[in-house]
């Protein structure tokens, strides 16, 4: 069974740091690449970043470049977004979705292209 339990939301000032984690298991997790989502309250969902577990390739959307970085622990098959200098913008509830055959290009911020999908923790960046 494919699981993805995401962990590391929480309130924070402007400014502050979260790290989220993304832990996986049920698929072959070095052949995967794990997105991160973001939803806020009456907007659509976005892409905000990706690895591929298969070559370390990362991306980001463009409004958290900078600021958010996204790793792999493969040992232990989990994900991790450290995300500084949050801004109120970044408040939403955020999900970690695994495609289990990778990504290439700009198809990692299209959703259909992820598998599996976590329930979500909310981030709430405080002004």
């Amino acid at each position: 069974e494919v699981q993805l339990v995401e962990s590391g939301g929480g309130l924070v000032q402007a400014g502050g740091s979260l790290r989220l984690s993304c832990a996986a298991s049920g698929f072959t997790f070095d052949d995967s690449a794990i997105g991160w989502f973001r939803q806020a309250p009456g907007k659509e969902r976005e892409g905000v970043s990706c690895i591929s577990n298969a070559d370390g390739r990362t991306y980001y959307v463009d409004s958290v470049k900078g600021r958010f970085t996204i790793s792999s622990d493969n040992a232990k098959n989990t994900v991790y977004l450290q995300m500084n200098s949050l801004e109120p913008e970044d408040t939403a509830v955020y999900y970690c979705a695994a495609d289990l055959i990778g990504v290439y290009g700009s198809s990692w911020m299209d959703e259909v292209e992820y598998d599996y999908w976590g329930q979500g923790t909310q981030v709430t960046v405080s002004s």
